[in-house]
Order: C-alpha cells, then sequence, then structure tokens
C-alpha cells in the first residue's frame, strides 16, 4: 500500500558507538525520503565519531575504526544533513526512543539549528509492540494456538513458558537467522546451552546490564564514562570507581559481581607485591657479584672530597664581573 503524505517523510536509522545519547556517536546515519508523489531519495553516510568504537558495537553493526578513518565528522555534515531531511517528518524503528533522541544531540553538539517543532514521529517498532503484544498470553496464542485462560496465575504462567519454548523449538526447527554482522546459524535448537548462547547475546556480566563480557571475556563496564573500559583496568586507575559504585544506587546484584572482581584484582595486586622483593632481592645479588671496571680506584662516593678553602677578595671580585653585581 502506497503511503498518502500531505509532506515528505524521511525514515532514518543510525549506527552508534554505543546506546548512550549523551556519551555515544553516529559512525553511520541512512535516510529514506519518501515525497508525496512517491519518489525517493536515499543519503547515507559513515561519520567519524571522533572516537573509539568499541568492540561490542562493531559486531553488531559491523563498523570498526579503519571503516571510518577518513570519513567527516558528524559536525561537518550536519548542516548537509539536515538541509536534507528540510520539512519532513520523521519514521524509524525504535526512533522515538533512541535514534531521535541521539540525532538531536548530535545536532546540538554540532550547533545546527534542527527543529523537531510541528513535525510528525511515526515509530514502527511501538506499531508492532501495541498491535502484535509482547505477552506471555500473546506468545502463547501465536506459538501454541490457544488462549490463556488463567494468566499472571504463576504455575498456570510457567506452564504456558514451558509450552511456548517447545512450540518455538518445532516452528524454528532448522529455520537460519542472521546477526546484524551478517553472520548465519540455526540458533533455536533443542539444546539449553545453545538457547543459552541465542537469549544472552549481549553477554551481561549482572544482568543489569551495567558490565558486559568482551570478546576476550574480559568483563567491560556498559555505561558511564569508562564504557568499553576493562574493569580491572579501571580498578587500576582510579580505584574509586570501585567504592563509588558500591556506594551508588545500584542493583545488588551488580555490586556482588563487582565485589567478585574487586576482589579477584586484589589478589593479583598482593601476589605481585609478593614477587617484588624477591625479584628486588635478586637484583641486589646479582649487583653484588658484578667485579668493579677498577677495583683498585676508589668509587666516586668513597673519594676523599677536597675542603673548601676561604673566600678571598679576587673571588669576590670574579662573582662581581660574572653577574654584574
Amino acid at each position: 500500500m502506497n503511503l498518502k503524505l500531505k509532506r515528505p517523510l524521511a525514515f532514518f536509522d543510525l549506527e552508534t558507538t554505543g546506546v548512550n545519547v549523551s556519551a555515544d556517536r553516529i559512525v553511520e546515519i541512512s535516510i529514506l525520503k519518501v515525497s508525496p508523489d512517491g519518489s525517493e531519495a536515499v543519503k547515507t553516510l559513515k561519520i567519524n565519531p571522533e572516537m573509539p568504537i568499541p568492540i561490542e558495537s562493531s559486531v553488531i553493526h559491523g563498523i570498526y575504526d579503519k571503516d571510518v578513518e577518513g570519513a567527516p565528522t558528524f559536525k561537518a555534515v550536519a548542516p548537509e544533513i539536515a538541509e536534507f531531511i528540510g520539512d519532513a517528518d520523521l519514521a524509524g524503528y525504535n526512533s522515538n526512543k533512541f535514534d531521535i533522541p541521539m540525532l538531536m544531540e548530535e545536532f546540538l553538539r554540532a550547533g545546527v539549528d534542527f527543529s523537531l517543532t510541528d513535525r510528525f514521529f511515526v515509530d514502527v517498532q511501538n506499531i508492532f509492540h501495541q498491535m502484535e503484544q509482547r505477552t506471555l498470553k500473546a506468545a502463547y496464542r501465536f506459538y501454541c494456538d490457544k488462549d490463556l485462560e488463567n494468566a499472571h496465575s504463576a504455575e498456570d504462567d510457567v506452564r504456558a513458558t514451558y509450552d511456548v519454548l517447545r512450540s518455538q523449538l518445532d516452528r524454528y526447527r532448522d529455520t537460519e537467522w542472521e546477526d546484524k554482522a551478517g553472520n548465519k546459524s540455526v540458533p533455536v535448537v533443542n539444546d539449553v546451552e545453545a538457547l543459552h548462547r541465542f537469549t544472552n547475546l549481549n553477554r551481561p556480566v549482572d544482568f543489569a546490564g551495567r558490565m558486559v563480557f568482551n570478546e576476550q571475556g574480559e568483563e567491560v563496564f556498559n555505561f558511564g564514562k569508562h564504557k568499553g573500559r576493562t574493569v580491572e583496568s579501571v580498578f587500576d586507575k582510579e580505584p574509586s570507581y570501585y567504592a563509588w559504585m558500591m556506594q551508588g544506587d545500584f542493583p545488588l546484584y551488580t555490586k556482588q559481581c563487582l565485589e567478585r572482581i574487586w576482589q579477584r584484582f586484589r589478589a593479583k595486586q598482593k601476589e605481585q607485591r609478593a614477587q617484588s622483593p624477591a625479584k628486588a632481592e635478586k637484583t641486589g645479588s646479582q649487583q653484588a657479584n658484578t667485579p668493579q671496571r677498577n677495583p683498585g680506584k676508589p668509587q666516586r662516593e668513597d673519594r676523599p672530597k677536597k675542603k673548601a678553602g676561604p673566600i678571598t677578595d679576587d673571588m669576590l671580585k670574579g662573582l662581581q664581573a660574572k653577574f654584574g653585581k
């Protein structure tokens, strides 16, 4: 069905360094502008975010630091983007919660006056979620073709969840899935470990998402000023960050995970300190056994020092001539 438009509608999507609107940056923007006559215009730009792209984000959208090395900054292309959108209304997928706030943040940083006043915003995800509700009751009807009579009864809910999973295994057997990086797999299989991997794609450490595992299996912060840095490296450079989080308004399980990492970090430090005296003792022993270059010649610190003589008038005259006083 063709859209009935009174003015252009700009569908747009952003790829970014992360999901923190205040701290993260755009690495790619694509805009499909549909006009009332049905004509279309597309603009897609790679953007240099002027910051490293965390590997966790690159794995999702496939854009790495090397891909944006020669790309313009957002500030450089902001006027061009604003002009291309013009007075169009905006549309996207989850755009109201993420893409529009992120785009506005970048425009404001660039000093470009892009107004949202008198525009309409169409978030396609909201249509999806409201028309196809993502509740257990809706999932039970969709997968099992039955109505859940006693929804929100704990026992009925867990039995329904069990039935939904079994139906999902049947429905998606041999069904290929492709992630955003283009990797293809058949993830929904009758194996709990495989289902665990598929349903925990973000690899959270604490389930609240404050910390996640990177590709090397190291815990990294997933928020704030240290986002993308390993937890232990932050402890090493800024140990007070641990105290700030432990005293802050974070979930108890997040604090428990943080405490475990902190104790492991402290144990490593203690082990390193225990090894340091042994290294120093070994080094000292090596120095003691090293022969002197001139054994018969006294070392500099052992040489007898000359006694300072009395200050004479000639010495004073020499100083006056040298310093002009």
